[in-house]
């Protein structure tokens, strides 16, 4: 490895030990910076930190919107390079801070998108129950539905978080900090049915683990096998528009606002750090208030 390959790996060390971020949120660190010191030493022709410029990394900003990268991901890198020369400036692997006079890009907000109360109930229908994977599968989509966890959240659970008698899931999220969110009786019901026999059938033989869901081999379901599960449901169940691992997430989140649930609540159950961040699901609420009442009304 070069110094800059070095750098690289001692920030992505420091961030993982100093901020506890989650294993995907360090996968996203890396990819960001594997391809700023790329740029740096391939277009650049650079060997040295100390040479970089604000124009250097206005150059490379420049390449990823030539291929086609958006303005929420370019300003992605943007964070993870300014927090990189921090660090090096920190180390004293740099005299100074390029990063200090760049600007975030204009980010339009993108509302998410969620599922109707129809089609939730289409995609709750569509595991098969006579099958321990459809048993586990249904579990899986009403806890995910049923407590707006992420799907790194869900495929990270252990028998221990669940807590059927007091109907709560222990959730550990971003940072490793823990939250304790209810469960319904429909998402109750659903794990019942999946812990008394549907999971020891999935186990069989295998070696004894604490995951929670498994596959067929009786190993932690991953989160590459969670979503091509859910995509399978969706389209047995008729869902015509984009999924993404978070559609079920934003569709708890905004059938809440929507019922009038108070968005601190709303907030703590998320795992989001700030309110902020929630509010989006106002904004979603408004919006389909808005459909509905051009759809219906006859003055619209």
């Amino acid at each position: 490895m070069n110094e800059f390959q070095y750098a690289v790996e001692d920030y992505i060390h420091f961030i993982q030990v100093e901020r506890q971020l989650s294993v995907n949120t360090l996968a996203s660190y890396r990819r960001d910076l594997e391809s700023y010191v790329h740029f740096l030493q391939e277009a650049e022709g650079m060997s040295d930190f100390s040479v970089v410029e604000r124009t250097t990394i206005l150059r490379h900003l420049e390449q990823l919107r030539a291929q086609g990268k958006t303005s929420r991901t370019v300003a992605r890198h943007i964070s993870s390079i300014r927090s990189f020369h921090q660090f090096l400036l920190r180390e004293k692997r740099a005299e100074t801070d390029p990063t200090v006079h760049l600007e975030m890009p204009t980010i339009e907000q993108k509302l998410p998108n969620i599922l109707s109360i129809e089609e939730i109930e289409a995609l709750l229908t569509a595991p098969n129950k006579s099958k321990p994977q459809g048993i586990r599968d249904l579990a899986m989509l009403e806890l995910l539905y049923g407590s707006g966890m992420r799907i790194s959240e869900l495929i990270a659970l252990d028998l221990a978080d669940i807590h059927l008698t007091m109907g709560f899931v222990r959730v550990f999220g971003k940072g490793g900090k823990e939250r304790i969110i209810p469960l319904g009786k429909s998402a109750l019901s659903a794990i019942n049915a999946y812990l008394n026999g549907a999971r020891g059938q999935l186990q069989g033989k295998y070696l004894k683990t604490d995951a929670f869901f498994i596959n067929q081999r009786g190993k932690r379901l991953t989160r590459q096998g969670c979503w091509k599960l859910m995509k399978e449901h969706a389209l047995k169940a008729g869902i015509q528009h984009e999924l993404t691992p978070h559609t079920l997430r934003h569709s708890f989140a905004t059938h809440l606002v929507e019922n009038g649930a108070d968005l601190r609540a709303v907030q703590e159950m998320l795992g989001h750090a700030d309110i902020s961040t929630t509010q989006i699901y106002t904004h979603i609420s408004k919006t389909r208030l808005s459909e509905v009442y051009k759809q219906f009304h006859p003055r619209a």
